[in-house]
């Protein structure tokens, strides 16, 4: 990422709720249904991040236990304040080196993590090494090289302007060929993917924007642009979304999903 484009730092977890709260949990659900969870399971949440993920385990998967490790203070503690069923703790913590003992949990996830991991595969490595034997091993990620990110729309008129704006460092890890093949290198069974559809509605472009401009991929980016600038890009933004026969604004996602069973000893 070269200097004068803006990280995307996640700082603020009720910020990121409006952000991609809704988001998450509309491909969220459609994950859990694809894994098909078996009930009572000890859950490991990589990335956790303000615990949204963590709040569907509990609500649709009937949980023995979540934890959720992720590198936001933040975060974590917007997490820990959630309300959740079962037993759960969530800590601060870096996805390449999980402070958990091998074999720990029955179930370790990803979710809308892989690509901002720095070495996607060994991220994925210790989930391995902390799933038990038979345990699944599943990740989703917005498909950010086809265009399937929620905030697509908007990056695709700062493309068109040529103004760069900051994406996950690992969007490789984002397509469905490479999620197969850091499954299967690492020797799972029964690898496959897939792919998620979402869609989400804005009742006006007020709306839509007091939404995606506080985001933390675009907060940055906007705050270094003149006041010009920026209306431009509200300008051609509302002549370009999708409206329904009732004016509300219509935007779509999409993420690629790998799933994978930890081989017996």
């Amino acid at each position: 990422m070269t200097d004068n484009i803006p990280e995307i730092i996640f700082d603020d977890g009720e910020s990121y709720e409006r952000f991609m709260g809704v988001w998450s949990r509309k491909v969220g659900a459609q994950f859990i249904d694809w894994i098909k969870f078996s009930k009572s399971l000890n859950f490991l949440d990589v990335g956790c991040g303000n615990g949204a993920f963590s709040v569907q385990i509990d609500d649709l998967c009937n949980p023995s236990s979540i934890t959720g490790i992720d590198p936001s203070s933040a975060q974590i503690d917007y997490a820990s304040r959630r309300e959740i069923n079962v037993p759960s703790q969530f800590e601060v913590g870096d996805s390449m080196s999980l402070p958990f003992q091998d074999d720990k949990f029955d179930a370790s996830i990803m979710a809308l993590v892989i690509f901002f991991v720095p070495d996607p595969k060994k991220g994925v490595a210790e989930m391995l090494r902390v799933t038990k034997p038979g345990g699944t091993l599943a990740a989703y990620a917005w498909d950010v090289m086809s265009g399937g990110l929620p905030m697509e729309p908007m990056h695709k008129i700062l493309r068109e302007i040529g103004i760069e704006y900051p994406l996950p460092p690992s969007v490789h890890a984002s397509q469905k060929r490479n999620m197969k093949e850091i499954w299967t290198d690492l020797g799972m069974s029964g690898v496959e993917t897939t792919t998620f559809y979402v869609k989400r509605s804005f009742k006006n472009f007020d709306d839509y924007w007091n939404i995606y401009s506080v985001g933390p991929s675009m907060s940055g980016t906007l705050k270094a642009l003149s006041p010009e600038t920026v209306r431009e890009i509200k300008v051609k933004l509302n002549n370009t979304l999708e409206r329904d026969s009732d004016d509300n604004i219509i935007t779509y996602a999409f993420a690629n999903a790998v799933k994978g069973v930890k081989t017996e000893s």
